[in-house]
């Protein structure tokens, strides 16, 4: 592991709803330095039609979300913080 690399931190929303979603991804990508990325796991439906959106229009940038398979409609997100 390279101890220069930006470090890569993990969330898991699935057990919350919105508003509650946004909350703890925001300050989860406060807490984390500039150049670090977030990987958030949330659930499909509003979180997954938010979140993403809204994370953008604060300035952080989405880099991929992806469907986990056989998770039914669980999603992973990641973000950064620039």
């Amino acid at each position: 592991m390279d101890p220069t690399a930006p470090r890569q931190h993990f969330l898991d929303i699935t057990a919350h709803v919105c508003p509650l979603t946004f909350v703890k991804a925001r300050l989860a990508l406060e807490r984390i330095a500039p150049g670090e990325t977030l990987e958030i796991r949330l659930n499909a439906g509003e979180p997954l039609e938010n979140l993403p959106r809204s994370l953008a229009e604060l300035g952080y940038r989405p880099l991929s979300l992806v469907a986990e398979a056989g998770a039914g409609g669980v999603h992973r997100l990641t973000v950064a913080k620039d």
